[in-house]
């Protein structure tokens, strides 16, 4: 087996590792897919990694519960940087006033890794949304929406949002989605790190 297979598939393992380990909450594993100074940008995080695990855990005493599961992984790697590309699926359970609802939401994980001291670890994280769904979980229960609220943010996660920011989330209207201008200009940034010098 090439060098180069033995590193895509090192990445690859790495970046499924993290969603079983951050949805399970093994915080010591997780902690040990990423660099201590990655960053993390989702619709409701911008941060470190470290903070981003405490977010998360404020969330769940808070009764939050979501999951991920992820489809095939792509990655492109040029010396001690690579790009892994994942489908992925969020699937989240909350409450829309006294209605138990479902959220589920596609995209894709998109990763900045990097090799340091002879570990792969994830650098920065950002989401591309794909597109999103709300249903109620007992069904026929009225479910409704305001579309004020819903349109403030854009397609791909839309739906995902109105849960979080119906629930005191601050969600950032402006994220990557599937074809928009900030998912090409998030693309075109990373393929510069990628190939730019490694200080």
């Amino acid at each position: 087996m090439s060098h180069a297979l033995l590193e895509r598939l090192e990445i690859s393992e790495l970046v499924q590792s993290w969603a079983l380990y951050r949805d399970t909450g093994d915080w010591d594993k997780l902690r040990q897919t990423v660099h201590a100074d990655g960053l993390m940008t989702a619709t409701w995080f911008h941060g470190t990694f470290d903070d981003f695990i405490t977010a998360i855990q404020d969330a769940w005493r808070k009764g939050s519960s979501s999951q991920h599961f992820q489809g095939g992984t792509v990655v492109e790697v040029i010396g001690t940087k690579a790009i892994a590309q994942t489908r992925m699926a969020i699937l989240v359970r909350g409450k829309l006033n006294d209605v138990a609802v479902d959220v589920h939401c596609i995209g894709q994980f998109f990763d900045r890794v990097e090799q340091r001291d002879g570990q792969w670890r994830i650098a920065k994280r950002n989401v591309i949304y794909d597109k999103d769904s709300i249903t109620a979980v007992n069904p026929g229960e009225p479910l409704e929406l305001s579309k004020e609220r819903l349109l403030r943010f854009p397609q791909g996660y839309r739906h995902l949002a109105y849960l979080q920011s119906f629930n005191g989330g601050n969600v950032n209207p402006a994220l990557p989605t599937s074809g928009s201008e900030a998912s090409q200009q998030l693309r075109l940034e990373a393929q510069q790190w990628l190939r730019s010098p490694t200080p």
